[in-house]
């Protein structure tokens, strides 16, 4: 999928040429998620408005109008959404969406694991989360996912051996394992144990490593089982304050007994970056690999400027393919999330200051 570049929709009565995100006003509407508008000398104002499905982005609408008041604002805004929404509607009876998105053709492993993807991004009053899967057209073993099941947020990062179909395959198995195992609500220590069974039933002497996460957003503790992964990165501010550590499970499908669910207790704000080994072994041009501190400095760069995890995990993608010259041997994963903790009080309780009239 093409996320440097925002791709115009054609058709009767709609205009427009490619324009990238980082340095347009259309990519600004995009990456703020805010509307953008800025005045022509001729009185007109070109107004730029994110089309957000709940909290995840589709695109942008641009309008220009002779004039621009309040009422033209709120009734565009509503425009904008009622566009994301018939996008929504109709992407499940054409193609035309998906082949806007796209800038080439995608492998049949690449397309595999696409649609088994849940949306990029999620953003509620208790967490927020993004993801992201590179190379985009050719990916093939590395997929996540997630569901917010009451006041637990369930994620998952995997990585099955191997590249193209095969690998895609495999991937697709294991997701079908883990939201079975989730939909059965399963404990972190009888998930763990069925998909192991799942992959090794199917895939004989093949392994998919993962991490396999619940955060308590009541309380903040997150728990998490490391089957083969990179320890997560733990980021406060805009600062990485150390990783998720411990003793590390076997691959899935090499797996032996009850795993070890370790925890850990977030702050609000904090964050947590699941990543794929792809992200850190890669080869620079000179040979070196890419490694876990070029990552930290990048996500520091990337976190420092207060943006939602959907957008930091896309500037800290295209940060690290610029990193490496355009160039990856692996599929290369990012997942993003950030505890809130919202308060929780009734902003209609009479014993709240906010909550009495002024005056």
């Amino acid at each position: 999928m093409d996320t440097l570049t925002l791709r115009p929709l054609t058709g009767p009565g709609l205009v427009g040429d490619p324009l990238r995100i980082a340095d347009s006003l259309a990519g600004r509407a995009f990456s703020s998620e805010q509307p953008v508008e800025e005045p022509l000398p001729d009185g007109s104002v070109p107004l730029h408005l994110p089309m957000l499905d709940g909290s995840d982005r589709l695109g942008v609408l641009g309008l220009t109008l002779p004039r621009l008041d309040d009422h033209d604002r709120q009734l565009a805004q509503r425009l904008a959404g009622l566009a994301a929404d018939m996008i929504v509607t109709n992407d499940n009876y054409t193609d035309a969406f998906f082949r806007v998105r796209t800038v080439g053709p995608l492998t049949l492993s690449a397309h595999m694991q696409w649609q088994t993807l849940p949306p990029l991004s999620m953003t509620t009053p208790d967490v927020d989360l993004g993801g992201i899967l590179e190379p985009a057209y050719e990916v093939g073993g590395d997929s996540f996912d997630y569901a917010f099941n009451d006041h637990v947020l369930h994620v998952a990062v995997f990585d099955a051996m191997g590249h193209g179909l095969e690998a895609a395959t495999m991937a697709t198995v294991v997701i079908a394992a883990y939201r079975h195992g989730r939909l059965a609500e399963l404990p972190l220590t009888e998930l763990y144990p069925a998909m192991d069974q799942a992959v090794a039933t199917s895939f004989p002497g093949r392994f998919a490593t993962a991490q396999l996460g619940r955060l308590d957003t009541e309380t903040g503790v997150l728990s998490w089982v490391n089957a083969g992964h990179p320890p997560a990165l733990w980021v406060r501010g805009s600062h990485v304050i150390g990783e998720l550590t411990g003793p590390i499970s076997r691959p899935i499908g090499f797996g032996a007994g009850t795993p070890v669910v370790q925890t850990a207790q977030l702050e609000p704000g904090d964050r947590v970056l699941f990543f794929t080994d792809g992200v850190v072994e890669e080869r620079l041009p000179g040979g070196e690999q890419f490694g876990e501190e070029r990552l930290r400095r990048l996500i520091e760069q990337n976190t420092a400027a207060d943006l939602t995890c959907a957008e930091t995990v896309r500037r800290l993608s295209h940060a690290l393919m610029a990193a490496r010259s355009g160039r990856t041997s692996d599929d290369a994963s990012l997942l993003l999330i950030e505890w809130r903790r919202p308060p929780r009080d009734d902003e209609l309780d009479r014993d709240i200051p906010e909550a009495t009239p002024a005056g």
